[in-house]
């Protein structure tokens, strides 16, 4: 790996830091504290070549490599990941999913309205009963000739009510287990979907989170995403690059909470002299900066792999592992800091330390990332 960042790669990060620091800042907290929907920013951001990034020029997107990805949810995530988790979905699973297995005619539908901002993506897995065990699908597609008919729930879904474009894992051949499931692109606005409450959410507030009801829904035979029978897969391919997207997010997090808790140290004073000349303050940033940076290169290795067109999947769940412990480990600090002042809202570490609790649930548990990454001990001994 070469650890030198390209021109356009620094670029891209100094310019989703300055959006960061400079908008996102300034309503981050009301957003959370009131659960509000950030609609402008997410105009902005897809002004900002952000919800095309992983879509090729040719439908209209920028189409950079994977780091360049990772470098500007990383600075996105410092100051909101309710932002981050938008771009992130949209980017990582609904249009990458399209573009990498989808028909032409999806491709030419679809990716330029995504590139744009037009339609925003969703990513429609997670069920009731079916959370980390994603091949027990009761969300049913029955094939009815030239249609599927879709009826079923489905929850925890980002973007549920903002989104224009959803794809949909459901079981249409249920005698054939995960290999009956398929993939779906849904119109959101079809008739019989409804969405549920937005869910009252610990962080990540002011993103879009829903149930999704489907209820005799009419989806096109055309809308089917690969061969039939191919949605597992399909799931479980977008669930590798996702967790990478999902990795620097939590990244960010860490970031962005040690940048808090360096600047507060260095105006704090408690017996006569600021606190990060103590010991005790100076040995937790340095131990913060050095997981950070660990979390860093781990992040950044699985997206090269995924650049350079090798298996990444092992390194992704690596990554979103350490990546997501470290976000826990780094706001917790922060926030100890930050002593009383990093328990309330203003200081925003308290904000970061609730964001960073569902890195580790959310795009496969950390229990799931174990899974993943002793199966492939296991397969190389």
């Amino acid at each position: 790996m070469n650890f030198d960042y390209s021109e356009e790669q620094l670029m891209i990060k100094k310019a989703a830091r300055d959006y960061a620091q400079r908008e996102l800042f300034k309503d981050v907290i009301e957003r959370d504290t009131k659960a509000i929907y950030p609609t402008e920013h997410v105009k902005n951001i897809a002004q900002l070549g952000f919800l095309g990034m992983l879509i090729s020029p040719e439908y209209g997107g920028v189409g950079v490599d994977n780091v360049s990805y990772t470098l500007a949810l990383e600075e996105i995530s410092k100051v909101d990941s309710s932002i981050a988790v938008i771009m992130s979905v949209h980017n990582s699973l609904t249009a990458y999913g399209i573009e990498n297995f989808g028909s032409k005619e999806q491709k030419e539908k679809y990716l330029p309205l995504m590139a744009s901002g037009e339609k925003i993506g969703a990513f429609l897995l997670s069920e009731p009963d079916a959370g980390s065990d994603a091949s027990f699908q009761k969300t049913t597609a029955v094939d009815n000739g030239d249609h599927y008919l879709l009826n079923g729930i489905k929850n925890w879904i980002t973007s549920a009510n903002t989104g224009g474009v959803y794809i949909v894992i459901a079981q249409t051949w249920p005698e054939k287990g995960s290999k009956g499931i398929n993939a779906f692109i849904v119109d959101r606005n079809s008739k019989g979907i409804t969405v549920g409450p937005h869910e009252d959410k610990m962080g990540m507030r002011s993103s879009d989170t829903h149930s999704v009801m489907f209820s005799d829904v009419i989806v096109p035979k055309e809308n089917r995403i690969g061969e039939d029978g191919f949605g597992f897969k399909f799931a479980m391919k977008l669930l590798e690059g996702g967790r990478i997207g999902i990795s620097a997010q939590a990244l960010g997090i860490a970031g962005g909470a040690y940048e808090l808790a360096l600047k507060y140290s260095k105006e704090r004073k408690t017996f006569g002299t600021e606190i990060i000349n103590h010991q005790a303050i100076a040995f937790k940033l340095a131990e913060m900066a050095a997981s950070i940076e660990s979390a860093r290169l781990l992040v950044h290795k699985a997206a090269w792999l995924k650049d350079n067109h090798q298996p990444y999947g092992t390194a992704s769940a690596i990554a979103k592992l350490v990546a997501t412990n470290v976000a826990m480990q780094v706001t917790t600090e922060a926030v100890q800091i930050h002593g009383g002042y990093g328990y309330v809202k203003e200081y925003h570490v308290e904000r970061l330390m609730r964001e960073a609790k569902l890195t580790q649930i959310y795009e496969g548990t950390s229990e799931i990332q174990k899974i993943i990454i002793a199966r492939s001990i296991s397969r190389d001994c």
